[in-house]
């Protein structure tokens, strides 16, 4: 699950009546000085440390099948069907409320893991497939599928580096206000729909032209004039209605079940090392209940897919049975790693370079924190 975009982060040298100085905060931005910093000290587009594992494991691990998906997308569709027709029955009474909960989760949380795994191309091994519930589960998680296809890319290319990742969800320090208001997805939807305005009038944001090709431009202010097209096509229902009740299935449920999609999502890197070319050092992988990997789709095993994005996500168990000697211990659970993330987050509020440091298992391959020279801070 990939987080939204942050905004920039900007900071400047600042010094109390004593002459201490605080640390130079960092640009976050794609466009500023951390970006060709991150170039500069060969973070941009470099070569990542990888787990050791047999050519013939991993080939098998990598093998894509229809089957898997098909049937927990068969089973997906069938809840959302079942949940949203209770909410519809009950709608007038309190009785509605555990069913919308159900059909707000599956719809604006548990779409963030079909929009990643099939974004990917690995969640079937049919192509059209994958397009068909990318497109599917953009929408509902309100991204748009060409921006964030080519973001994500980014994020796998560069992950956690400052200046050339751009789905870095928790910057230092944290905005702790925007990360509860999220809970909801408040304010990723609201920037949500400026995107759609600017894309749907045919521009970019010069982030986005940064990562986006231009011969895919065009996608982009196509479907956003899509996405537009349907929600305004919800508010007419509901004025001929005169009812939510159309905008509690379509368009409100990204806001009101999006609540376990940033649940999820700070487990993966929140709180850990910026700038590392090792992905034990900056993702978690945390052991979850069979519910929450089916919702999830399995990417608590998150330094498994960011080392070996290609394997699947139903082989991902089986990846961490391969490399697990050569890893950080996990996570027992999101309660523990909920416990280490919270005072992290809080902590850096005030000490902006804190950060967890992940421990690896004793006589294994070991990459510095801070390779190379960073580092130079864009001051």
């Amino acid at each position: 699950m990939t987080m939204s975009r942050p905004d920039q982060h900007i900071s400047k040298t600042a010094g109390d009546k004593t002459g201490t100085h605080l640390p130079t905060l960092r640009d976050y931005s794609l466009v500023g000085r951390e970006s060709a910093l991150a170039e500069e000290n060969g973070l941009a587009a470099a070569e990542w440390y990888s787990v050791k594992i047999d050519r013939k494991v991993l080939k098998g691990l990598m093998k894509r099948k229809d089957g898997p998906a098909i049937r927990d997308t068969i089973i997906w569709f069938a809840a959302l069907a079942l949940s949203g027709a209770g909410g519809i029955y009950f709608w007038g009474s309190w009785w509605c409320i555990p069913f919308f909960l159900v059909y707000g989760v599956l719809y604006g949380s548990s779409s963030d893991s079909r929009w990643h795994e099939s974004g990917h191309g690995t969640a079937f091994k049919t192509p059209w497939m994958n397009e068909a519930l990318y497109s599917v589960a953009s929408f509902m998680i309100f991204r748009e599928p060409t921006i964030w296809r080519w973001s994500h890319t980014r994020h796998h290319t560069d992950t956690i580096i400052v200046g050339r990742d751009p789905e870095i969800a928790a910057p230092r320090p944290p905005d702790i206000k925007t990360l509860l208001l999220n809970i909801f997805a408040l304010v990723n939807a609201w920037k949500g729909i400026q995107s759609l305005i600017l894309h749907a009038r045919g521009r970019l944001t010069p982030e986005e032209e940064s990562f986006v090709p231009e011969s895919e431009r065009s996608k982009v202010y196509r479907t956003a004039r899509i996405y537009i097209a349907i929600l305004v096509a919800v508010v007419v229902a509901c004025l001929a209605f005169q009812s939510i009740l159309p905008a509690m299935l379509v368009g409100l449920p990204t806001l009101y079940g999006g609540f376990m999609t940033i649940f999820f999502g700070l487990t993966q890197h929140a709180g850990l090392a910026e700038d590392v070319l090792d992905h034990r050092l900056n993702s978690r992988t945390v052991y979850m209940n069979p519910l929450f990997r089916y919702l999830y789709w399995n990417m608590n095993y998150h330094i498994e897919h960011h080392m070996f994005p290609m394997v699947p996500y139903h082989a991902l168990p089986g990846l961490h049975e391969a490399i697990k000697h050569d890893c950080p211990e996990p996570y027992p659970g999101t309660i523990a790693a909920y416990r280490e993330i919270i005072p992290t987050l809080l902590r850096q509020t005030r000490e902006p370079e804190y950060h967890v440091r992940r421990q690896l298992p004793s006589g294994v391959d070991a990459v510095p924190y801070n390779p190379g020279a960073v580092f130079k801070t864009a001051g």
